[in-house]
């Protein structure tokens, strides 16, 4: 059997009726410090708070946001189990409120040099996740990068995070017309959802949704669907500095309020039906597939040009 087909019969026996797929949610943002971070982490108690089970993935590499927020510094990361033979359980680190999460290291990076064996128990492995959690919360890097946009084209629901900052908006179109130019993206199989950060008022917050919805319809051709707003608030900003979520440390401060809200229309159940349940296995078969693709490519490519 072939490494391609025995990882689809992964995925064919992790979409058994009786084995419930997780949710996963992809948070990201066209430029770094607009609060993308935070987002996940308070959509996660949030989740937590409606008796979810959630945990969320740190795919961004390099920086440590989660942890750091979360005041809790993990014994192992994704790297450990892919080359240290750690299984899924023994990575997940289990932060205030019940959520877990998953720093991802640098490891996704060599996934696609792996060998069948190694991919299968990587997969398998990621697979369970289904059974630990009810959501996973996929929080990617800033910006267009390619690690980035092999997290979004494997998604099936993105929520988009930006500011009234002119940059802002113009690097969350960037990010969309790069997504939708991937020929891996399917847009009849993913709905991208925007959140505006940091407004004033609600006022602005659909406003600063407008002009960017405006801009994508016209050019893209990409359905957008708007979330809310979170509004400046200074307990927010005093809850990162003390470590911990702003959902559990001022639970009265008018950002929870916003979290909340957001988070009860993701969860109602027309947001739920609207998106098709892939789970785990499915998701990172999709990035590992993609990466091989792309090696593929470029080294075609490097032929090509030799021999010119």
């Amino acid at each position: 059997m072939d490494q391609a087909q025995q990882l689809r019969n992964i995925i064919k026996n992790s979409n058994k009726p009786q084995r419930p797929l997780a949710r996963i949610i992809t948070v990201t943002s066209g430029k770094g410090g607009v609060g993308k971070s935070n987002v996940s982490i308070n959509l996660a108690v949030q989740f937590r708070k409606m008796g979810k089970r959630v945990i969320i993935l740190d795919a961004d590499f390099g920086l440590a946001n989660i942890e750091i927020m979360f005041g809790t510094v993990p014994k192992h990361n994704l790297c450990d189990l892919i080359y240290q033979g750690k299984n899924i359980k023994d990575i997940i680190t289990w932060g205030p409120e019940g959520v877990g999460f998953i720093s991802g290291g640098s490891g996704i990076s060599g996934m696609y040099n792996l060998s069948r064996d190694y991919l299968v128990y990587i997969i398998v492995n990621l697979a369970e996740l289904d059974a630990i959690a009810d959501i996973i919360i996929i929080d990617t890097g800033a910006g267009i990068s390619s690690a980035v946009m092999e997290f979004l084209v494997a998604s099936g629901e993105i929520i988009l995070v930006t500011t009234p900052e002119p940059t802002s908006i113009t690097d969350s179109y960037s990010l969309l017309k790069a997504l939708n130019q991937s020929p891996r993206f399917s847009r009849e199989n993913t709905k991208v959802k925007v959140v505006s950060n940091r407004v004033s008022s609600s006022d602005e917050g659909q406003q600063l949704f407008n002009k960017l919805n405006a801009v994508v319809a016209r050019y893209l051709k990409l359905p957008l669907s708007y979330m809310g707003a979170i509004p400046q608030d200074q307990y927010l900003a005093r809850s990162v500095m003390q470590q911990s979520p702003v959902s559990l440390q001022y639970p009265n401060a008018k950002s929870v309020k916003a979290f909340e809200s957001i988070a009860n229309q993701l969860m109602n159940p027309g947001s739920q039906e609207e998106v098709k349940q892939r789970g785990m296995a499915a998701f990172f078969s999709h990035i590992i597939t993609g990466r091989k693709l792309s090696s593929r490519e470029t080294a075609q490519g490097q032929s090509i040009t030799s021999e010119n």
